[in-house]
């Protein structure tokens, strides 16, 4: 009797996987982030585009570094590097030096990415790694604030861009005439909201008139590119809308309770990088959950520490150290967030 050629293929579940391999996912998501530098540079002129170009080259760099030294294929054209200088260069200020800019950018591929292996391993979102490294080491740049739109942003750096590492930069004449390189006058929403009780017209924060970091600035022109991630299916918008609904809750507590110490629900949501983070960092396809239960409390856990941080604690911005935190607790959140097998507690039943 003749024996069959047939050949079955047994493979694990998912069976029915999307054709986006993942350089086509990540160079979705430059292209998403694309408007956002533009706009960056347009409110901040050529340090916003050295800033940019130092945190992706330098990310770039390092990835190279690292696979040359552990022997592996070189990964430079998955774009994921792209993606992480360009998230983290988006969180810095705009006169953020350039040699800061580019230690923040070798901790997130060193420290956030490589040590855990690599790519689809990591635990954390390296660009925050990376920010919350530099946070902690270089705490007065990174809360130096430039006014946006300023009449020479096109033809002078920044004078804090080009300092020199390890010393204090000095203002030239015609940046002198408008800020002060000891205390800019660009002061964020967030920082006069905590430190003077001044809250900034949600319009303004809508549209992206304020200072802060490069890329966080207009809510409405973030909620654009995220809807272009989402319509290319690249983007969980569960994830986002959980962020923003945790947020929205917890600060529309506190505004009940006295609408003249807290600000709106409206402020929290524009104000800071919450918006940025909400789209491009809490969903981070590695470190954020995959159960339906616990896409939803991890992104209500971000909403509520960012605005709990944001009230009580010492930061004026709060939303990193957040999406670290859930981004920690995602294990945990997995574990107890698993739909029930069926059958299963009926199995176990008739075992005991």
């Amino acid at each position: 009797m003749a024996k069959s050629s047939l050949k079955i293929d047994l493979r694990t579940s998912p069976y029915i996987r999307k054709a986006h391999s993942v350089p086509q996912i990540m160079r979705n998501v430059v292209y998403a982030l694309l408007p956002l530098a533009a706009y960056a540079i347009y409110q901040f002129g050529i340090s916003a585009l050295a800033l940019l170009c130092t945190t992706v080259l330098a990310s770039m760099a390092t990835e190279a570094l690292f696979n040359y030294l552990s022997h592996k294929k070189q990964t430079l054209n998955n774009y994921s590097a792209v993606v992480t200088g360009l998230l983290l260069g988006m969180t810095l200020p705009a006169g953020f030096p350039l040699w800061m800019g580019g230690v923040a950018s070798f901790t997130a591929i060193a420290l956030g990415k490589t040590l855990f292996g690599g790519l689809g391993f990591n635990v954390f979102n390296p660009a925050l790694v990376g920010r919350a490294f530099i946070q902690a080491a270089f705490p007065v740049s990174i809360t130096t604030w430039t006014p946006a739109l300023a009449s020479n942003r096109f033809i002078e750096f920044i004078p804090s861009s080009l300092a020199i590492p390890f010393m204090k930069p000095l203002a030239t004449a015609d940046w002198s005439a408008q800020v002060t390189i000891d205390g800019f006058t660009g002061a964020t929403p967030l920082a006069l909201m905590k430190f003077q009780g001044i809250f900034t017209d949600s319009y303004d924060l809508f549209l992206g008139t304020v200072s802060g970091s490069t890329g966080e600035t207009s809510s409405l022109l973030i909620l654009v590119c995220g809807l272009y991630l989402m319509w290319r299916k690249m983007l969980d918008w569960r994830i986002p809308a959980a962020v923003l609904f945790g947020t929205a809750l917890t600060a529309s507590f506190f505004y009940y309770l006295d609408p003249s110490q807290y600000p709106s629900p409206t402020f929290m949501l524009f104000s800071g990088g919450l918006m940025f983070a909400a789209v491009f960092m809490a969903s981070d396809m590695v470190a954020s959950p995959v159960t339906p239960l616990g896409i939803f409390v991890f992104g209500c856990l971000v909403g509520f520490l960012t605005v709990i941080i944001r009230l009580f604690g010492g930061l004026t911005e709060a939303v990193m150290y957040a999406i670290l935190f859930a981004n920690a607790a995602t294990p945990l959140i997995e574990s107890y967030t698993q739909p029930r097998i069926f059958g299963a507690r009926k199995k176990a039943q008739e075992k005991s």
